[in-house]
């Protein structure tokens, strides 16, 4: 098989140019997943830690297989939608080994609003859902939930793919 050339001028302004752009988008998103990941203390953190609650990704990593990834899933979502609140709609989701066997996991995240559905995150978890279904994964659910935040509740319940929609997908 022969080998595929490229023709692109590396050097060029505008090669440099489209660098520097790459670069400073990549400097932005690493920026935002370092928040996600790693949320600056709060008083939801500190309320949590004072419980001596383990935090949603110290769960995950307790509940895995020792030294197997983690493939997490939309840390960034509803970034920005809802105010004060943290990247990844208040959910982590993702797929992870246990006992040998690969599993979707879906975990509130407790020190966002009490782990209650938003819109997006009701989203997240169906899509979680869908994607353990096409894949044929089990799915684990570690909830620490108030269930829907109440004063989005109308726009968390009505929807064809709603709160709801979740225990449907749970009984199939």
């Amino acid at each position: 098989m022969s080998a595929i050339t490229s023709h692109a001028k590396l050097n060029s302004p505008e090669a440099k140019e489209n660098r520097n752009a790459a670069l400073k988008l990549l400097s932005t998103l690493n920026s935002h997943l370092k928040t996600a990941l790693h949320p600056p203390e709060d008083k939801y953190i500190t309320r949590h830690k004072e419980r001596g609650k383990l935090f949603v990704r110290e769960r995950i990593e307790r509940l895995l297989d020792i030294g197997s990834p983690f493939l997490e899933l939309s840390p960034l979502a509803a970034m920005g939608l809802y105010d004060g609140v943290r990247p990844g709609a208040g959910l982590v989701t993702g797929i992870g080994r246990i006992s040998g066997r690969e599993c979707m996991i879906v975990a509130n995240d407790a020190t966002v609003k009490g782990g209650t559905y938003f819109p997006m995150t009701v989203k997240k978890h169906l899509r979680a859902q869908e994607i353990a279904f096409e894949n044929n994964l089990p799915c684990i659910y570690l909830v620490d939930s108030g269930g829907a935040y109440l004063p989005m509740q109308d726009e968390v319940f009505p929807d064809r793919d709603h709160f709801g929609r979740i225990f449907y997908n749970q009984a199939r």
